[in-house]
């Protein structure tokens, strides 16, 4: 598995694929207080309705864990792997989305 994952993402070392485990690792365990926050500053709270709290979670927190994983790939050396990563997620989304149109017409 973790050999088909080092051709998957096109990494040359399993030191490169812990690096990239720790990046989404740490980005994953920052965006839990940072959405507490985000929430807090909002006003959002148990009593926030069910479908609201997850249009915030889409809208603010979802973002920021993407702005998280740039950050510290960043720091550690790995920034265009995940900047290639989320130009792929944007692509994608947009296609879903119907916002990015291809073609010429």
């Amino acid at each position: 598995m973790i050999k088909r994952l080092q051709k998957r993402w096109g990494l040359s070392s399993s030191r490169d694929l812990i690096i990239v485990f720790l990046v989404f690792s740490l980005a994953g365990l920052s965006i839990l207080p940072a959405r507490t926050i985000v929430f807090q500053l909002l006003g959002v709270g148990e009593q926030t309705p069910i479908p609201l709290r997850v249009l915030i979670w889409i809208l603010v927190v979802f973002p920021a864990y993407q702005l998280f994983l740039l950050g510290y790939g960043a720091l550690f050396g790995r920034f265009q792997f995940f900047w290639e990563k989320e130009k792929r997620l944007i692509r994608w989304l947009g296609g879903r989305l119907g916002l990015l149109r291809t073609g010429a017409g």
